[in-house]
């Protein structure tokens, strides 16, 4: 009778310590989302800071072209405000979309394009753009790895007991254009 005691106090005890282990994981991936997003919050801050220098640059030159101005002022204001994952995706395409009408207007003016104030914060742009795009697929990737553990069995179950859900993508509108093909005409 004491041997069937020992037995179940050992399965209760191996329970246990699977279980923990499997919390201690899920623990473990959440922690690593959140320094992802701290990552790509990094890179967006920097993203921000530059806007206002670059806003102001060509301001100089194209004073008549207060709208588009505007508008990316507008939508770096929003991005900044963005409260989650998914408004923070939203909040970003409408300034990806700002900034491309700006630096379309500066293609107007021929010495804003040789101003190299301008030229070395469209670069300074350009290469936080491309921190970005790494930070966001390290983020995505973190987040693939941690919604796969809440939902694969028998993690689902400790998960869903335990509150843990999952974590949203950081998609940006127009990534599939991307994946076409390329087309070069000569």
């Amino acid at each position: 009778m004491a041997s069937g005691w020992i037995a179940i106090v050992i399965l209760a005890v191996l329970l246990a310590v699977f279980l923990v282990s499997i919390y201690n994981s899920l623990v473990q991936l959440r922690q690593r989302v959140k320094n992802a997003w701290s990552q790509v919050d990094v890179q967006l801050k920097r993203r921000y800071d530059l806007i206002p220098n670059l806003v102001n640059t060509v301001k100089g030159y194209a004073q008549h072209e207060k709208s588009t101005l505007e508008s990316v002022t507008q939508a770096r204001n929003m991005a900044m405000a963005a409260g989650n994952v998914k408004e923070q995706a939203e909040a970003e395409n409408m300034l990806s979309g700002a900034l491309r009408s700006m630096f379309a207007v500066a293609e107007a003016y021929p010495e804003l394009k040789a101003n190299t104030n301008f030229l070395q914060l469209q670069g300074e742009l350009s290469d936080t753009e491309s921190k970005i795009a790494f930070a966001r697929q390290f983020y995505n990737d973190t987040v693939q790895k941690f919604n796969t553990k809440i939902e694969v069995f028998p993690n689902n179950l400790v998960a869903g007991l335990l509150g843990f859900q999952m974590a949203d993508y950081f998609t940006l509108q127009g990534e599939p254009e991307t994946q076409q093909a390329v087309k070069v005409e000569f």
